[in-house]
């Protein structure tokens, strides 16, 4: 698998890209393992690595990041023991760390060697690190859908449509405690595609989280956004989402101005 690796990078043009496109290549091999392993009736693929991967957004992602849609038969002990099981018959030295935080379920995966056996910048002995986290109290509301991947394998995620992606993203834009460059830049896709949020799961998560109920609707969650904008740093918002990105230009994108005129 290693030298599949070799080859699906051999075209980057950079270190940066280099890594980039290396973690990509095992996020979508733990997506192929899940799929293959029967865990998308459980979960569903959600965030930006899922628009990435199935929408071809034009920025790499670090975290897999799922939603529990069906309570039943879900053990995330065993999600964790299969890909540790699947990764290690393709040739992966991997170690992993296990954590529950609140709701969110998650797993450190730390492959050795990749630095030195695929040539990428950095210290021979550095681990790459890929997350796996699961919210398994998610706010209601998504609608689940089953999309193909066909880059590299061939197989299909159980994932939330567009407009609950969306409402997932708003929340995590303005909601997050920190400021997430990468969220703005999913924004300014989301805009660019007139896409229309699930209002329902957006009030929804914001009730579980703030506590508050913001009652938002098609003609009034623009207004919200829109007041919510001017309060970001958007300064750090391109600095952090900058190693992410496939042309360095679209940074020209992440301007409060700009994306106010596309509300």
């Amino acid at each position: 698998m290693i030298e599949v690796i070799k080859q699906s990078i051999k075209e980057s043009k950079s270190g940066e890209e280099r890594v980039n496109r290396t973690r990509e290549f095992l996020q979508i091999l733990m997506l192929k393992i899940l799929f293959d392993r029967g865990y998308f009736e459980n979960i569903a693929f959600v965030g930006g690595t899922a628009l990435r991967i199935l929408y071809n957004l034009r920025r790499y992602s670090e975290d897999l990041d799922f939603s529990l849609v069906k309570k039943e038969k879900y053990d995330f002990n065993k999600i964790a023991d299969s890909l540790l099981f699947e990764l290690g018959k393709n040739g992966f030295k991997v170690e992993e760390k296990r954590r529950t935080v609140q709701t969110v379920n998650s797993v450190l995966l730390r492959f050795s060697g990749l630095y030195d056996k695929i040539d990428l910048p950095g210290q021979s002995t550095e681990k790459f690190l890929v997350k796996l986290e699961i919210d398994s109290n998610p706010p209601k509301g998504g609608k689940s859908v089953i999309v193909p991947v066909t880059d590299r394998f061939v197989f299909a995620v159980n994932t939330f449509d567009l407009p609950s992606l969306f409402a997932g993203k708003l929340h995590a834009c303005f909601f997050r405690k920190y400021t997430k460059g990468r969220d703005f830049y999913d924004l300014v896709w989301y805009l660019g595609k007139r896409i229309i949020p699930n209002l329902k799961l957006l009030n929804n998560a914001v009730i579980q989280t703030e506590k508050k109920d913001l009652k938002l609707t098609e003609l009034t969650y623009k207004e919200f956004l829109a007041e919510k904008l001017k309060k970001v740093d958007f300064a750090a918002v391109r600095k952090d989402v900058e190693v992410f990105l496939e042309d360095k230009n679209e940074l020209k994108l992440l301007d409060r101005e700009l994306i106010l005129k596309m509300l």
